[in-house]
């Protein structure tokens, strides 16, 4: 048991590591000013260039690894799950689209009652980052084609039917890229708290129900939250060549 903890631990650290060096790399190490496009993307030629060759030597190294590990976390998950709790994630799964389009439909019917142009702005915002999101998640499952675990593995259980290809997980993306952007928007701990707790539920309701991998859930949260930030960081570019003009 504690040789499995250990496992588990040194891969999602690692894959921590990963996430947070290629956010660094590619958006922290800032010290001139964009003006065109062109040069925007030009400039992390470099940098996109050692990301994802990290990215490719971190999985390379660790798929066989990882692969193990994955369906060992799930078995844990799914088979042995709490059965008088399948309603309640159930219900948390299905609620993943809904508040994510819900979201920015009721804050933008707010700014409009009340005349607020920062607050359609803002549901605006939320709302691009759900399709950036939904784009990235749709390009991703058609091209990589992971079939679905209980495909794969005939003692996960299918709790809720799911169809298409596994990796990473939609419901999860989708519910990171909201509850990231919300915080973007509303960096309050209240409002911190209880989006990204939701959304943690949303990913491993995806688990418990067998219709996902860990690593379709992890892969999600990151598409999801780094469609909320490369949306962020576009508008911002945008707002000032507006500005500029």
């Amino acid at each position: 048991m504690l040789s499995k903890f250990l496992r588990v631990f040194f891969f999602v650290l690692t894959f921590c590591f990963t996430l947070y060096f290629c956010y660094y790399v590619l958006f922290l190490q800032e010290d001139y000013v964009i003006f065109e496009l062109n040069a925007f993307i030009m400039s992390r030629r470099n940098k996109l260039s050692t990301v994802l060759n990290l990215i490719t030597l971190l999985f390379c190294v660790n798929f066989s690894f990882a692969q193990n590990i994955d369906i060992e976390l799930l078995r844990d998950i799914n088979v042995n799950r709490n059965t008088s709790l399948d309603p309640a994630f159930t219900l948390i799964t299905k609620s993943a689209v809904p508040i994510s389009i819900g979201t920015p439909l009721v804050m933008y019917s707010i700014g409009l009652i009340k005349k607020d142009s920062t607050i359609k702005k803002q549901a605006l915002f939320i709302g691009q980052t759900f399709l950036v999101s939904a784009f990235v998640t749709t390009a991703l499952k058609y091209s990589i084609k992971r079939e679905r675990p209980f495909n794969s593995y005939l003692d996960i259980e299918e709790v809720r039917y799911a169809s298409g290809y596994s990796f990473p997980s939609g419901h999860t993306s989708t519910a990171f890229a909201t509850a990231t952007s919300l915080c973007i928007e509303y960096p309050k701990w209240y409002v911190i708290a209880p989006t990204f707790a939701w959304a943690t539920a949303v990913g491993y309701s995806r688990m418990h129900l067998g219709v996902h991998y860990p690593t379709d859930v992890l892969a999600g949260a990151f598409v999801g939250s780094g469609a909320a930030y490369l949306s962020y960081k576009m508008n911002k570019w945008v707002n000032k060549k507006r500005v500029k003009k």
